[in-house]
């Protein structure tokens, strides 16, 4: 293992120092947030960083359960001095399983935002069968994790994409069983191959209609990332490129990206999003500036105003939004991405610099084709038989 930060180490938490400490004595104690920052001068080594001991839980689901890591295997790890405790908690893991590990902090490699990925980074995937990026995003990054996602599709990497991961999503939606989420998530699967439509409504004046385009693959991340997938931690959404969406779509849930942290729950002030043959035609909100942050992002380029993802949230251990889209997006309901389309797995054939998620709330949801509709989803609740 080596851990690539110009810092000097921390002082280790109870039981945190030695090189294969069992996972569930890693630290006894909650502690504070720790910051590189307070520490310019040695290597830090992230199995010095103390972590409260309810992460053990989530970090084992996710390189046991979620990446099936095993002992002959060799992992990057990418994090960020805001997602420290939680790398901190997953190197643990690594390092109980005996793997070969390398973990990279981006504030020691790089200037924040990321124009791009540090080279460091890219060049140690080149020979990994597993990745995880847990990190808290800045304004303007996508085309650096563009970079490297481009390097998990190419080599038929598993990787784990924990964007946003906070101690609240570690203790909630990481503890979920995802085998139960995958047998879930494989029940929608087959029945969103199988339709050509989605409708979709909710309370808040949701009503949209999705035609599906037989050439755009569906794709499943319920948590279970096998070779040459790679998915959101915590998982459980069916996800792809829609032929075409019209209608409203009211956001109160959260927007993704920087907006998640910047505007947060969105339930008292709504973001309405007219969309008219794939693309944002009027935007409506209370909020201006979030009105205005939103329509700056989704002008970037000539496909950032484009529906890139449709989504059916599947984690059925998330009951409510936190606030956070990596959590939040796992929702059971319908959700939104305007931008790239994620075309090496849904197979759609343009793409954008950009990728921007929106959530709304208690949907109810009706598959359709040629012999009529089945209701899958009712007041945000799955009316599925099996």
């Amino acid at each position: 293992m080596k851990t690539t930060a110009e810092r000097k180490p921390v002082e280790p938490g109870p039981g945190a120092g030695a090189a294969k400490t069992p996972a569930c004595d890693a630290v006894t104690e909650p502690t504070g947030q720790v910051s590189l920052r307070d520490a310019p001068e040695a290597i830090f080594d992230l199995r010095r960083v103390p972590f409260p001991p309810e992460f053990a839980y989530g970090a084992r689901n996710a390189v046991a359960t979620c990446l099936h890591i095993h002992a002959g295997e060799k992992v990057t790890l990418i994090t960020d001095d805001a997602c420290l405790q939680i790398a901190a908690s997953i190197a643990t893991e690594l390092e109980a399983l005996g793997c070969e590990w390398n973990a990279f902090v981006l504030e020691a490699l790089a200037s924040r935002p990321l124009a791009v990925m540090p080279g460091a980074v890219l060049e140690d995937m080149e020979s990994s069968n597993v990745s995880i990026f847990a990190v808290e995003v800045q304004p303007n990054e996508t085309h650096s994790r563009m970079q490297m996602t481009d390097i998990v599709n190419r080599r038929r990497m598993r990787h784990a994409h924990m964007v946003n991961i906070t101690g609240e999503i570690m203790t909630q939606g990481m503890r979920a069983d995802f085998n139960e989420i995958d047998r879930l998530s494989q029940v929608v699967l087959e029945r969103l191959r199988a339709a050509s439509y989605i409708r979709a409504t909710t309370p808040a004046g949701t009503d949209i209609h999705a035609q599906l385009s037989p050439a755009h693959r569906w794709f499943k991340t319920s948590g279970i990332l096998s070779p040459g997938r790679w998915g959101n931690l915590p998982g459980g959404e069916c996800f792809t490129a829609p032929g075409e969406v019209n209608g409203v779509f009211v956001v109160d849930g959260v927007a993704g990206d920087f907006l998640c942290k910047r505007y947060g729950i969105l339930r008292g002030n709504p973001l309405t999003i007219d969309i008219e043959g794939n693309r944002i035609a009027r935007v409506r909100c209370a909020n201006k500036d979030l009105e205005r942050d939103f329509l700056a992002y989704t002008q970037t380029d000539a496909n950032s105003n484009r529906v890139g993802e449709i989504a059916i949230g599947t984690n059925i251990g998330v009951e409510h939004v936190i606030g956070n889209i990596l959590q939040d997006e796992k929702l059971p309901g319908v959700h939104l991405a305007f931008g790239d389309p994620y075309g090496a797995q849904t197979g759609a054939p343009w793409k954008s610099s950009t990728h921007l998620d929106v959530v709304g709330l208690n949907f109810s949801i009706w598959l359709g084709d040629a012999n009529g509709e089945e209701q899958i989803m009712r007041d945000g609740q799955f009316t599925l038989d099996n």
